[in-house]
């Protein structure tokens, strides 16, 4: 027996089938154990769980407050419990999870039925996920898994066991409907809420509720469709009883079949909420026919979206600087947009544009004949374009910006991405360093033609732009009346680089020639620096660099950057009033005068007309003592041309002079005039002789404006008596 025994060796006497049964059970007990670390190993720790840090939107804010755009991955914007109202939470428990309050994360009288339908179905026809099981899919869908299977469930059921551990019933119904996903790209309640109707979340009705709360099942089921108001006026005669029992049919319009399932979706939410008690049976009959009206989806774009691209260029080059991402942290963005002066603008460019569009484009039909361009290409080619920025500055803020005709056809930024000749309206720089280097206006230069060398040897004869010459003329007159040949005599004398020098100390970057063509605008410039260096002369000398982000926030509120302002003393305080008034007159008596008598817009006002010698460029830079805008028209193509009437009177003027009207109406601005500093003084001078005019000049200019170091001293010699034909002689104002 002893031998017998001893030959079962290793085995202990356990027989061949028990061996197996044993090592089986090994085998599932190291498949399980590997499974349950599969399944740990997918699940979040505790810090994730007490730390819930879902993706938001960052909301880029006008200076008044109002979210002009957002920023994001998923469109969502937190908000707390109290800000929920009861009609949403009421709907999402009626319909989501009726026992909410009463279980732990996994309502257990659920399961039983769900895994029987199944079987039945041989598939997944019902699930018995609670609240809290879809704020864990919703929050940890990276870590829980995509896919559907059994593991994903027991994750979720462990997940939600632990949220419920974590947080109270408020706090995961929060979490719940600020983390659901309803369509059209928004991610919970307050961006559905805006997405949808146009209304914060605290201001849904009862039926609006209902309708986002059903669209949680399948966003894109239950889509309402896009109706006018006399389509939804249609709607509302055909949404009966009937019109929602029944099916609908091949010939059926498409809009009626998705009303049809986005009302009958929203009414069995309601009916839920009857069940429940949450809603009267009076008050769902009463509701029940009527249509969803939801906002067109389409029509949900941007405002100011040529500013606030720039905004967000500007965001990305902060974001590692600041450790943010712009996209999911949820920030507050503070700029300087402000909406009365953006709808100004807009509004101009549409009164406008069409009558200039129809002009130009009737200007190139010759070229298109000849060209044998076909319609498409020419459409694209003819489209005037547009590049136009206000800014306020005393502060720098861009209170207004429009790069372009479409946004969405072309993202280039025209106010501050174009480099285009400006034409004459870079004479003002001219004239300051003329000023500042001891000019005044009333010293004359002849106004003959002449002949101009540019280092590169090549020559130049400049012409007035009416064609015509004169004699001695002042500069104010030569200003005013944009006299081409007497800029070209102004900068011999001043030398061409130290207009260069003056043009960059007043914020131009670009690469500007010494050429003394440049006194007629040949280098190109930026429109939003040519605004900016404008900006100058109206704000005593001082440039404030432009801004467009104030300040940066983050979802707690917590400030995370501010801008601080940039300030430089860019010219003499003196020589940018005497500049001022000069350009005044340029509005009131001289090129920009049509902003007066032909667009009504009278407040106190300084400005320049600029118009390229081959028309393909049109200018107008402006300012009162408020802000300082300008704008720039013409074609993307350099080589076409606006027409003869493409000058900045005729085809840039009109916007500014619009805008301006609009802004000070919209905004009652107080029409103040420009304030004289205390080192300039007055002077009636005679036109004749330039000196300080007697009682007999017949010629005077009243009121000229002159530095307090540097204006005539000496009585006129040529008129100290009375003269008998006096009257003959008109007076100059």
């Amino acid at each position: 027996m002893s031998d017998s025994y001893n030959t079962t060796g290793f085995s202990g006497g356990l027989s061949p089938k028990k061996i197996a049964v044993i090592s089986a059970a090994i085998i599932a007990g190291i498949a399980f154990l590997v499974y349950f670390v599969y399944l740990i190993r997918g699940l979040p720790d505790l810090t994730d769980l007490e730390n819930v840090n879902p993706a938001q939107a960052t909301q880029l804010l006008s200076d008044d407050g109002k979210v002009i755009h957002e920023l994001f991955t998923q469109s969502r914007v937190w908000i707390s419990f109290e800000q929920i109202p009861g009609s949403v939470i009421q709907a999402a428990i009626a319909t989501e999870d009726r026992a909410f309050f009463d279980h732990w994360g996994v309502d257990l009288g659920r399961v039983p039925g769900a895994i029987l339908a199944n079987l039945r179905s041989f598939g997944k026809s019902q699930g018995f996920s609670t609240i809290s099981m879809q704020v864990a899919r919703n929050l940890y869908v990276k870590k829980i898994g995509f896919e559907r299977s059994y593991s994903r469930k027991i994750r979720e059921i462990i997940t939600a066991l632990e949220i419920e551990r974590t947080y109270s019933k408020r706090e995961i119904l929060e979490m719940y409907l600020n983390l659901s996903y309803f369509g059209r790209g928004a991610y919970g309640i307050q961006s559905a809420a805006k997405k949808y109707f146009s209304k914060d979340a605290s201001e849904l009705t009862v039926e609006e509720a209902a309708f986002l709360v059903g669209s949680l099942k399948g966003p894109n089921n239950y889509q309402p469709p896009n109706l006018t108001p006399k389509e939804l006026t249609d709607a509302a005669a055909i949404t009966t009883v009937e019109f929602l029992q029944s099916k609908p049919t091949a010939e059926e319009d498409a809009w009626k079949t998705k009303m049809r399932r986005a009302m009958q979706r929203r009414n069995i939410v309601m009916k839920n909420m009857v069940i429940c008690d949450y809603l009267a049976e009076t008050v769902y009959d009463s509701l029940k026919t009527d249509p969803v009206a939801t906002n067109p989806y389409e029509d949900q774009g941007m405002i100011a979206p040529y500013f606030t691209e720039y905004v967000r260029i500007q965001l990305n080059q902060l974001q590692k600087e600041l450790g943010i991402n712009v996209y999911e942290d949820g920030l507050r963005v503070y700029t300087t947009i402000n909406m009365a002066h953006q709808t100004a603008m807009d509004s101009a460019i549409a009164e406008r544009m069409p009558d200039i569009q129809k002009v130009v484009a009737q200007n190139l039909l010759g070229w298109k004949k000849r060209e044998k361009i076909p319609d498409s290409v020419f459409v694209k080619k003819s489209t005037v374009q547009i590049g136009f920025v206000s800014i306020n500055h005393s502060n720098g803020h861009i209170l207004a910006m429009v790069g372009g005709r479409d946004f969405e056809n072309s993202k280039f930024n025209r106010a501050i991405q174009a480099k285009r000749q400006p034409g004459s309206t870079f004479k003002p720089f001219l004239y300051a360093t003329a000023i500042d280097n001891g000019y005044t206006p009333v010293d004359k230069l002849l106004n003959q033609p002449v002949v101009l060398i540019n280092p590169d040897g090549t020559r130049w004869t400049p012409e007035n732009f009416d064609r015509k010459v004169g004699g001695l003329t002042t500069l104010r007159q030569g200003l005013r009346n944009s006299l081409n040949l007497i800029s070209s005599r102004l900068i011999l004398e001043i030398q061409p680089q130290n207009v260069v020098e003056y043009a960059h100390r007043m914020g131009l970057t670009t690469d500007i020639q010494p050429f003394p063509s440049l006194a007629m605008g040949s280098s190109e410039v930026i429109p939003m620096e040519m605004v900016s260096a404008f900006g100058v002369f109206a704000n005593s000398g001082i440039r404030v660099e432009p801004v467009s982000i104030l300040k940066i926030e983050d979802r707690y509120g917590n400030l995370l950057w501010e801008h601080q302002p940039k300030r430089t003393e860019s010219l003499n305080r003196s020589t940018a009033y005497i500049i001022t008034n000069m350009l005044e007159d340029v509005l009131n008596k001289g090129t920009g005068g049509s902003a007066r008598w032909r667009w009504h817009f009278t407040a106190p006002a300084a400005g320049k007309t600029g118009t390229t010698n081959d028309y393909s460029d049109a200018w107008f830079m402006g300012f009162t003592p408020h802000f300082t805008a300008g704008v720039w028209v013409g074609l993307d193509d350099h080589t076409l041309k606006l027409g003869r009437s493409g000058t900045g009177a005729e085809t840039a003027l009109p916007f500014w002079a619009t805008y301006m009207r609009l802004v000070y109406e919209k905004l009652k601005l107080p029409e103040d005039g420009f304030r004289q500093p205390p080192d300039v003084i007055n002077l009636n001078i005679c036109e004749d002789s330039g000196k300080i005019a007697t009682t007999f000049c017949p010629k005077v200019i009243y009121n000229e404006v002159f530095k307090s170091d540097n204006h005539p001293t000496e009585t006129c010699p040529m008129h100290p008596g009375p003269r008998s034909d006096r009257g003959k002689y008109r007076v100059i104002y």
